[in-house]
């Protein structure tokens, strides 16, 4: 899951085609039905409860529609900065649609994850992530969130400062590499709250779920229609917990555990990624083009080495950038996302061996969202952290921090020291987070749909179920395979009931299986 940028809480999801064979079972075949969403052009807030009055000019508005290619509408939603003063400052959030093709049920609001990814840029990829048959009676509905790409975006380091950021010691083992890991960590808080200090109080994911249901009675809608994927089930679980009786029909898809502490996250997160990598490691072995040979234990013991080696000595880079310790475990880590990343591992893997980390590197700059000329893309390993540390607090010093990463690296030694340093970051953000580590009910809402991969490496399979669980009308389908999130990834099983649940309501049987 990605939590930061230099870490490997990677919560982040990558669309890129899966090269997947599924096939699909469940304990009886049959389903329940979960009510048609209705839908309204009043513009107020749907359910058994209408906005405060206070909101009322927020609800009310109606959004200037435009023409921007591709078949696409694009506007901007207003929104108050800060929801207990919804009389002062405002701002625009960046909205974009992909209208119905044929017979109009409603809005399909989507977000690919992060936290700090672009939904504009998800919503494009509609005729891809979303299938046809939705397509044709839902709007598929893209926002920035409030902090991140066209919507008001928090810049907190320039390029430079940004490689030397991901480049750092991300599993410090000396007193002089801790002290540099957070002073790394202090300039990008530093850099956040001085670049919009009236913004980063105010860019948790509860302040983007209020947006969301703005969001969803101006599109006319009395209940919400929503695909959150990898952090956006959070997003999605956030909403249901506060809005219940405006749940339509929410697919969580890669789930996190909004009940989870610091360290369960951090141990759940290095089983995926050992699972992951274990499961890329079998299929490598089996293959001639794999730079490793033996068991699946001796190829992990060399892959480590390798990766500990470019701790003093970094890999050959792309002119004069050399590849570090934490840049080569990126591009190990993005690859395992999808498996349709493997045989480009592969081929890295084995020029890493020889010395040259090149390849490594374009992965890692490809996870980053670093272009080739030095200039990175999109605000994402900036915006993650103002979202996640007001999200949740973390606490702790040095000491702990070692005996935390020496305990899930027993997990996971190549992920496990990785996954737990990436929390120092939170220690010193100069805004106070906003809430603790706790369930989500979301009691009295419409049934939900929970998507877990057993493979998943950012997402690991535990949190779907304990979301499933947690949530009062929480329904579990489970994909039995690799990868990051499910949905039109390649399993013609989950798409089809994903797309039975979005039209006719119908959620898995109980134990629901695909395969």
């Amino acid at each position: 899951m990605r939590r930061a940028p230099r870490g490997l809480a990677l919560l982040l999801a990558l669309v890129i085609p899966a090269v997947l064979v599924a096939g699909c079972t469940s304990s009886d075949g049959q389903a329940t039905s979960a009510g048609t969403p209705s839908a309204s052009s009043s513009g107020s807030a749907g359910g058994s409860s209408a906005p405060e009055p206070r909101l009322a000019r927020f609800y009310d508005q109606h959004l200037d529609w435009h023409e921007c290619s591709g078949g696409f509408e694009c506007a901007r939603l207003t929104v108050p900065v800060d929801y207990t003063d919804p009389a002062g400052a405002t701002m625009r959030v960046a909205v974009n649609r992909l209208p119905s093709s044929g017979e109009h049920r409603g809005s399909l609001v989507v977000n690919p994850g992060g936290p700090g990814v672009s939904g504009l840029h998800y919503a494009r990829s509609a005729k891809t992530s979303v299938s046809r048959a939705v397509r044709e009676h839902y709007d598929v509905v893209g926002f920035d969130p409030r902090g991140v790409g066209a919507s008001r975006p928090i810049d907190c380091l320039t390029d430079r400062q940004l490689d030397a950021f991901n480049a750092q010691d991300g599993t410090p083992d000396s007193p002089a590499e801790e002290e540099a890991l957070q002073h790394q960590d202090e300039l990008m808080g530093n850099g956040c709250q001085r670049d919009d200090p009236a913004l980063v109080g105010h860019m948790g994911t509860r302040d983007v779920a209020r947006d969301m249901d703005v969001l969803r009675a101006v599109l006319g809608d009395d209940r919400l229609s929503y695909l959150g994927k990898s952090y956006g089930t959070y997003l999605g679980a956030i909403y249901a917990d506060l809005f219940p009786a405006r749940v339509g029909r929410l697919v969580l898809d890669g789930p996190l555990d909004p009940s989870s502490s610091d360290l369960d996250n951090a141990r759940a997160q290095a089983v995926g990624f050992q699972r992951a990598l274990d499961s890329f490691l079998d299929d490598c072995l089996q293959r001639s083009s794999c730079p490793f040979q033996g068991s699946r234990a001796s190829a992990e013991h060399r892959l480590q080495a390798m990766l500990a080696a470019t701790d003093a000595r970094p890999l050959k880079g792309l002119g004069k950038r050399p590849v570090t310790q934490a840049l080569a475990t990126y591009g190990v880590a993005v690859a395992l996302y999808d498996k349709g990343y493997w045989p480009f591992l592969r081929q890295a893997l084995g020029d890493a061996l020889d010395g040259d980390g090149r390849s490594l590197l374009l992965l890692s700059d490809l996870y980053n969202d670093r272009g080739p000329g030095g200039k990175y893309t999109t605000n994402t390993g900036e915006a993650i952290y103002a979202i996640n540390c007001l999200d949740r607090p973390e606490r702790g010093d040095f000491a702990k921090f070692r005996a935390e990463a020496a305990e899930v690296a027993k997990v996971s030694p190549i992920f496990g020291a990785y996954i737990v340093w990436a929390n120092l970051t939170c220690t010193t953000w100069p805004v106070p987070a906003q809430g603790e580590p706790e369930p989500v009910h979301a009691a009295g809402a419409a049934p939900i749909l929970v998507v877990g991969t057993t493979r998943d490496p950012a997402t690991p399979y535990e949190s779907a179920q304990a979301l499933a669980e947690q949530l009062d009308s929480g329904h579990l389908l489970t994909y039995d395979g690799d990868g990051h999130t499910a949905y039109r990834l390649g399993s013609s099983c989950i798409d089809k009931a994903v797309d039975a649940y979005l039209l006719d309501g119908k959620v898995p049987a109980d134990g629901a299986r695909c395969g």
